[in-house]
């Protein structure tokens, strides 16, 4: 079903929602593919910069430049973790539009919500699964 084209899916909606359009779906994957892309450039960003850091670690034996030297490096880790995962959920929907479980929770199986989806496309679980996760 990878091969299917966006037109032919059919994306579950929830209750009162409109179905997806072709274009709306084709829009989504536009989306998608270029923050795929800017999230890939911030991750090779962050590990260019993680290089300097760690090349110039140990060149000075002052305080406040190991302490700041430290300070950089975890924030360029967080940085490259945080587009690591982003590039990971992205793929994610990604390959759910080609093989069609797109606006599916991954939970409880029901739509996720074309509003939902809407605001934020990388979503994997429907509101009400998502609140339980968040109050574990």
């Amino acid at each position: 079903m990878a091969n299917q084209s966006a037109s032919k899916l059919d994306f579950p909606v929830r209750e009162g929602e409109e179905q997806w359009t072709a274009e709306e779906i084709a829009q989504l994957r536009a989306e998608l593919e270029e923050e795929l892309e800017q999230h890939r450039e911030a991750l090779h960003r962050a590990e260019e910069a993680l290089k300097g850091i760690l090349g110039d670690e140990g060149a000075s034996g002052d305080a406040a430049d190991i302490g700041s030297a430290n300070f950089e490096r975890d924030h360029e880790m967080t940085l490259a973790a945080n587009a690591g995962e982003m590039i990971e959920q992205t793929r994610t929907a990604l390959d759910a539009i080609d093989d069609g479980t797109y606006g599916h929770c991954q939970e409880c199986g029901e739509a996720i919500g074309k509003g939902r989806l809407q605001v934020y496309p990388r979503a994997i679980l429907c509101m009400a699964c998502k609140q339980r996760q968040e109050r574990r």
